[in-house]
């Protein structure tokens, strides 16, 4: 249930109404702006009477949230959260953000060399896979522990920050030294105990949507970690399982315009993992800013045809820098720059 107070209610009004619902022990959520004083109650409120209340003095109004997803939801904080990152990048404000980086880390030489080109394109947020929970267990599982230590004096040394996939909670300490974004992976969406975990966290926390995973289960998926503690969600959407074989994935890009109705987190887009097939990424990118994406997530690699993962997704670097800059100039003409 969201409480809107009016512009002449006082600290006492808010007061005596927040200290009785917190002796009915429920949980207030403060989500105030400058302009106008407004609060969540966080608990079984089907027991709560709107009437009761508004009989409160200084409510203006009691709107009971219908969605199952309450704190993620737009009628719950109507302003976009915006996650600030420690070198200064903001994800969901007035710039859409690029992240680009290998699948995996697969060594010293292929991190820095791929963390090099992108620095000189201008990318601030460096992408890469430590822990790699694969589809088969015969394939690449990571560099884990070394790989992480890697991102991180490769981001450091070229002022970046990191996004890297946290695959159980144990190791939330491990990420929590090396990376700046906890992302979970789309096999883990509704990996509960590993979202309650992360929620302890005051670290950003990426969510990917799962692979058949409907909207509303993604924000509740979401509404687990913020609900624990963490505010700092954003959102993925990767592409989901259809009956399509052509593209890996099937990108919804209507899920980016579900989500800024719906929700006031930040949602980024992954074309990689959406298509599969590196030569759809720049055009599938566009139509991701068009529709309003706070920024992407691309596979980036200097030597794809023998890259230890997602190869065939990953763009080269002359392909990256061409990609880039035309998708730069359409970001300009969408009066939102791309960074």
């Amino acid at each position: 249930m969201i409480v809107k107070m009016s512009k002449q209610a006082t600290k006492a009004n808010y007061d005596n109404l927040v200290t009785a619902l917190k002796q009915k022990k429920f949980t207030i959520k403060d989500v105030s702006s400058k302009h106008i004083r407004i609060f969540g109650i966080i608990g079984d409120t089907a027991s709560l009477d709107v009437n009761d209340i508004k009989a409160f003095e200084g409510v203006e109004e009691a709107i009971r949230i219908q969605k199952p997803f309450k704190q993620a939801s737009r009628a719950f904080k109507e302003e976009a959260t915006i996650i600030t990152l420690k070198n200064g990048v903001r994800i969901g404000s007035e710039a859409a953000v690029m992240m680009a980086g290998p699948c995996s880390v697969e060594s010293e030489t292929q991190l820095f060399t791929i963390a090099d080109f992108l620095s000189k394109q201008g990318v601030k947020v460096l992408r890469g896979g430590a822990y790699k929970p694969r589809t088969s267990p015969y394939t690449f599982q990571g560099m884990q522990e070394a790989g992480l230590k890697l991102l991180r004096q490769a981001a450091d040394k070229y002022g970046m920050a990191v996004v890297s996939e946290i695959p159980r909670s144990d190791l939330i300490d491990t990420f929590d030294a090396y990376v700046d974004i906890m992302q979970v992976g789309a096999r883990n969406m509704q990996n509960f105990e590993l979202l309650k975990a992360l929620g302890k966290t005051r670290k950003p926390i990426l969510l990917k949507r799962g692979l058949s995973a409907t909207i509303e289960e993604w924000l509740m998926s979401a509404e687990y970690i913020i609900n624990s503690g963490n505010p700092n969600v954003i959102l993925a959407e990767r592409g989901i399982r259809t009956f399509e074989t052509y593209t890996r994935n099937t990108l919804d890009i209507s899920a980016v315009l579900a989500i800024k109705e719906l929700s006031h987190l930040p949602v980024i887009v992954d074309p990689s993992h959406a298509a599969g097939r590196w030569n759809m990424i720049e055009k599938l990118s566009a139509a991701s800013l068009a529709v309003g994406a706070d920024g992407l997530i691309v596979e980036v690699h200097h030597d794809p045809e023998n890259a230890l993962s997602d190869g065939a997704q990953s763009l080269k670097f002359d392909n990256f820098s061409q990609a880039f800059n035309a998708l730069k100039i359409l970001s300009q003409a969408l009066n939102r720059p791309l960074i």
